[in-house]
C-alpha cells in the first residue's frame, strides 16, 4: 500500500484531536467530529457526499451464565480481492442479557482540486 502524496486524492493527515489517520481534506474529523477547516468550502457545505454503503446489526450470545467474546474487525480490499487494510476496531465479552449494535458507515466525498481528475 502507498501513501497518496500531500494535495492528491486519497492523502491523508493526523487529526490534532484525536490522533487518528483521516483524509487530508476533511473538514470534520469522522472519528472525534471536530471541525478542522473553517475555510468557504468547508462552511458553505459545497463538497459532494454520499454514503453508498450503511450496515447496522446487533449481536447477543446465547441464553446460558457463560460470556462470549467478540472482535470487531475491518477489512478493505481492493478492486482485484487484495486485503488492502485490516484492523481490530473493538473487542468485548457479552452474558446473556447484553447486546452491543454495530454500525458501520462508508462516506465518499468529491475530490476537488488540480489533481483530482484521473491522467490517461
Amino acid at each position: 500500500m502507498s501513501t497518496p502524496r500531500a494535495g492528491t486524492p486519497g492523502a491523508t493527515r493526523t487529526c490534532p484531536h484525536c490522533k487518528t489517520t483521516i483524509l487530508e481534506s476533511a473538514s470534520v474529523c469522522p472519528s472525534c467530529r471536530h471541525h478542522l477547516r473553517f475555510d468557504e468550502a468547508a462552511i458553505a457545505g459545497t463538497r459532494t457526499t454520499i454514503s453508498p454503503l450503511n450496515v447496522e446489526g446487533t449481536i447477543s450470545p446465547p441464553p446460558g451464565d457463560t460470556a462470549w467474546e467478540y472482535s470487531m474487525v475491518l477489512s478493505i480490499k481492493n478492486e482485484r480481492g487484495e486485503e488492502v487494510t485490516r484492523q481490530v476496531i473493538g473487542v468485548g465479552a457479552l452474558y446473556a442479557d447484553e447486546q452491543r449494535t454495530f454500525t458501520l458507515a462508508v462516506e465518499m466525498t468529491e475530490a476537488t482540486g488540480s489533481r483530482a481528475r484521473r491522467r490517461h
